[in-house]
């Protein structure tokens, strides 16, 4: 399955334009490769990172959907693999 598609169904991107422009600017890691086209082909087993408005997400494909379905449904089709729970990328500055 093609990457853009893959990022819509799972409802990591709004619109498929706009996975296929996430996908173009280099901002996609499948496998540790960065991805610049959107034919790329993602499969079962596949590990995508994924820069989200404030964290990376790093993900597992399971199953590849079918559809662009309900949240729930196009959740069981990954694994997320950096279990942390979503923090800013820069860390808060700490006074004693």
């Amino acid at each position: 399955m093609r990457i853009d598609k893959l990022l819509w169904f799972l409802r990591f991107a709004g619109s498929r334009g706009l996975a296929q422009g996430w996908v173009e600017e280099g901002h996609i890691r499948l496998n540790g490769r960065r991805v610049e086209r959107c034919s790329a082909g993602v499969k079962s087993g596949d590990v995508l990172v994924l820069p989200l408005r404030n964290s990376v997400r790093v993900i597992e494909i399971i199953t590849l959907p079918a559809r662009r379905g309900p949240a729930l449904e196009a959740q069981g089709c990954y694994r997320v693999l950096d279990a942390a729970p979503l923090a800013p990328l820069a860390r808060p500055e700490i006074e004693p």
